[in-house]
């Protein structure tokens, strides 16, 4: 046998982009760092088209911007006169990041899609069986099984069923999760010439994505904190942005508590996306701060709440991406106090870390 080798043409096995495909990536990797601004996404655009030539004489960026309209993914405001991004963009801003990320329970009544090591009455039916139990499901029946059962202790003449012969399938047990994404959005997410709310916006909507499209019975709730906490919909986490806030650490846990209390799974979880220390929380109506230091006054607040949801079985999973020493030893105490899980991320492997601990580690809750 011979071979003969060519240079790759990528034209030759349809993998060549269109050019409004590859305009199409540009901007919706801009639009992650314009909080979902689509005219800051174009202008930055039309800067790099006028240095590096994106386009040609045949199609220019007119034509994309046109072609964005009548696809679906900008609409006009006539009120305001300024463009935004559709639904249709949202989306494929959630898709984009969870191909991103993701191309890199304790036993519970609630049905949901991931797997645990018990079986019993599951939704997936295994290859081993047992004796049949009042109360199993009939379409877990063995029938070949039972059969065999039946002759062996009748044979064919006399032939009868009972209960003694009847046998089914095993199954998985499949445990939903609920989870709460608290994002920092305090000032410090975009000082010392660091861009951190990017990556955790962007792990926001791949996370999103993933538990809508693939864990459909699980439910993931964002809350947002700086001064205080506030609950965000899934629509706009492409518009998560910071403010001129301080560090509510303790509200944010409380909003997310109150969130899980609500919801029947049993496993409960909240991933903590921070880059600094609690700054500041409430007192009789008025806000406490200092941003000078880790304040006791601050900090044992936050760890009541830690021991709150503790007690709750709620595990906090505290994702920090600042490598102060200071720092850390806070999220130490955190986490003591919660007996829940702690990784000091860099940006770029921000989104790795939270998916493989959703995807995974929380397997080692339900055994």
């Amino acid at each position: 046998m011979q071979f003969r080798y060519s240079e790759w043409d990528p034209t030759r096995h349809g993998s060549k982009k269109t050019t409004f495909e590859q305009l199409m990536d540009l901007f919706e990797q801009l639009l992650q760092y314009t909080a979902g601004d689509a005219e800051e996404a174009l202008r930055w655009m039309n800067k790099l088209d006028e240095k590096y030539g994106l386009t040609d004489e045949e199609t220019g960026m007119g034509d994309f911007i046109e072609e964005l309209k009548k696809r679906g993914y900008l609409q006009e405001d006539p009120a305001e006169g300024t463009i935004q991004i559709t639904a249709k963009a949202e989306g494929a801003l959630r898709k984009r990041a969870l191909n991103d990320i993701f191309g890199q329970l304790r036993k519970s009544s609630t049905r949901g899609n991931h797997k645990t090591p018990y079986a019993g009455a599951g939704d997936e039916r295994l290859p081993e069986t047992r004796d049949w139990q009042f109360g199993d499901d009939p379409h877990l029946l063995n029938v070949t099984d039972t059969l065999s059962n039946s002759f062996r202790r009748t044979g064919i003449d006399n032939w009868s069923l009972n209960e003694d012969d009847f046998v089914v399938h095993e199954t998985d047990h499949h445990a939903s999760m609920a989870t709460v994404l608290m994002v920092d959005l305090s000032h410090s997410m975009v000082l010392y010439g660091e861009d951190r709310i990017t990556p955790a916006r962007h792990t926001a909507m791949a996370l999103s994505e993933l538990i809508m499209t693939e864990y459909p019975k699980d439910s993931l709730d964002i809350v947002a904190f700086g001064n205080e906490a506030w609950e965000v919909q899934v629509k706009d986490l492409p518009y998560l942005d910071v403010g001129p806030y301080y560090t509510n650490t303790r509200a944010g846990l409380e909003r997310a508590r109150d969130i899980l209390h609500r919801r029947r799974n049993k496993n409960k979880q909240i991933f903590m996306i921070t880059d600094g220390k609690p700054s500041c929380h409430f007192e009789k109506g008025r806000m406490y701060r200092n941003a000078f230091g880790l304040d006791r006054r601050i900090v044992n607040k936050v760890l009541d709440e830690a021991v709150m949801c503790r007690r709750e079985g709620i595990t906090i999973t505290t994702f920090m991406i600042a490598r102060d020493p200071y720092l850390q030893n806070f999220v130490r105490e955190l986490t003591e106090a919660n007996r829940g899980r702690a990784y000091y991320a860099s940006l770029d492997d921000l989104g790795g870390f939270i998916f493989e601990d959703y995807v995974r580690n929380r397997r080692k809750r339900v055994r």
